[in-house]
């Protein structure tokens, strides 16, 4: 069993809103990987007294606790709990109907010796290296198919798309949305290597068009996670100026990966 994880803001002078857990537990029959996007609110109020990175390490938190110990539930389940689990925490003190609540994206990866479950929610991406080589890319595109002049942050608020149908799902205060997460399960003899990122870090294939999901997979196992969001902070970096690439969109953002063999 081998893991790797990198995960770095996108400045030092604001803090990490991602999340990123890997669960081994004691009793050596399989494993977990988690990982969150906490969305950053645009100005204004957001009805909370918390912060993202506040919520994205409550709901990180329980999404671990639950997935590594409720073998039991699936993993919509373990989503649904979690969140409702995170909302409590906060709903005497905030406004959970506000449109910029606290939120995230969501990868929850699980395996046993017989399978490997996955949960996917908005735009962080999962990738799965099958015992043939052949990598599968596990996308939630609802927010990639939204017209390009829905794509910045207030817009997507204005426009009422976020958690609506006709729009896309992350997850915040509502537990049904667990629902319209991806999910799957393969055989665990198919799966022989993983990754989950936030988009900070899939930048390299969906931004700047570096290589295809294949060609990130294998700069993150030859190289190393880190390898690869140093990568994709010298692209970010040559673009700064010319915005060829990131058009209206902050050059660097947090960036996390988390990388595991079976």
């Amino acid at each position: 069993m081998r893991t790797d994880l990198v995960s770095e803001p996108g400045t030092a002078d604001r803090p990490n809103e991602d999340f990123a857990g890997v669960g081994l537990p004691a009793c050596g029959q399989g494993g977990c990987v988690i990982v969150l996007d906490g969305v950053t609110p645009p100005g204004g109020a957001t009805g909370c007294l918390h912060s993202v990175p506040w919520f994205t390490a409550r709901l990180g938190g329980a999404l671990t606790e639950l997935t590594v110990s409720g073998r039991d539930l699936t993993l919509t389940e373990i989503l649904a709990r979690a969140i409702a689990r995170t909302a409590e925490a906060h709903a005497e003190t905030c406004d959970l109907s506000h449109p910029r609540t606290p939120q995230a994206t969501v990868v929850l990866v699980r395996w046993s010796s017989d399978s490997v479950e996955y949960l996917v929610l908005s735009d962080s991406v999962l990738l799965l290296r099958g015992a043939d080589g052949t990598v599968l890319p596990v996308l939630d595109d609802r927010l990639a198919r939204l017209p390009r002049s829905a794509l910045a942050t207030d817009a997507l608020v204005d426009a009422n798309l976020r958690n609506r149908e006709g729009g896309f799902f992350t997850a915040a205060a509502d537990p049904s949305v667990a629902a319209r997460a991806v999910i799957g399960t393969l055989p665990r003899g198919e799966v022989r290597a993983l990754a989950a990122l936030t988009d900070g870090a899939s930048r390299w294939t969906e931004t700047f068009g570096e290589g295809d999901w294949t060609d990130l997979l294998d700069v993150i196992a030859k190289e190393g996670a880190g390898a690869l969001v140093e990568r994709v902070r010298r692209l970010e970096a040559a673009d700064r100026e010319e915005r060829a690439f990131l058009r209206r969109s902050k050059t660097h953002d947090d960036a996390t990966v988390v990388y595991a063999e079976l």
